[in-house]
């Protein structure tokens, strides 16, 4: 699939900003879209934070009438339980710019709290810059000739009786990846903005 895109590219005009050809300017063109629009990012992340959210009923069901199937009735089903690790994986993964938004993720605090706002705001945006924006842009990166692999092989499950599709959700990888830079990114700017801001008049 990425290099049905990378020739999409190059017939559309043979467009390649940077030398960079599809998918790849076409997600950096979609990020610097979506950070130069806050709404337009907020509502996106939102509104996918509120079907993940939906979503979580669904997992805990599934992973209790597993349980309750395999030690209560001596039964079990492979596609139910690749079910399960399917959506957990979906909530987890693309979840994780819903919760750097919203401020829900894991942190260490020791000494910030401590500190003014201003500095509280360049220390965000370093960790932003220095730490996440790389990770995330790294996992894109390393992700693209897995997850195309799968693609060109329409890979499924190993085991038998499991689902089809597992290369939809190793597409997840570079998906997830993809939106936690522009989530660091929107953020980073925002914590700039902060830094930089003049102080109140007292």
């Amino acid at each position: 699939m990425i290099d049905t895109l990378h020739d999409i590219g190059l017939w559309t005009g043979n467009i390649r900003p940077l030398g960079i050809a599809l998918p790849l300017w076409m997600l950096a063109a979609a990020a610097v879209a979506l950070v130069l629009v806050p709404r337009a990012l907020d509502a996106v992340v939102g509104a996918l934070g509120s079907l993940l959210t939906a979503l979580m009923p669904i997992v805990v069901l599934l992973c209790f009438g597993l349980v309750a199937a395999r030690y209560g009735f001596g039964k079990g089903s492979i596609a139910a339980q690749e079910a399960m690790l399917s959506l957990h994986a979906l909530v987890f993964m693309l979840g994780a710019a819903f919760a750097l938004q919203h401020n829900r993720h894991v942190r260490v605090d020791v000494l910030q709290q401590r500190l003014s706002a201003r500095t509280q705001a360049w220390i965000e945006a370093g960790g932003m810059l220095l730490l996440l924006l790389p990770f995330a842009l790294f996992m894109l990166w390393i992700s693209l000739d897995y997850v195309a692999a799968s693609w060109q092989m329409q890979e499924s499950s190993r085991e038998p009786g499991g689902l089809p599709g597992v290369y939809l959700l190793k597409a997840l990888i570079p998906a997830a990846a993809w939106l936690l830079a522009v989530q660091a990114l929107a953020l980073m700017i925002r914590a700039v903005r902060t830094a930089v801001a003049p102080a109140p008049q007292a």
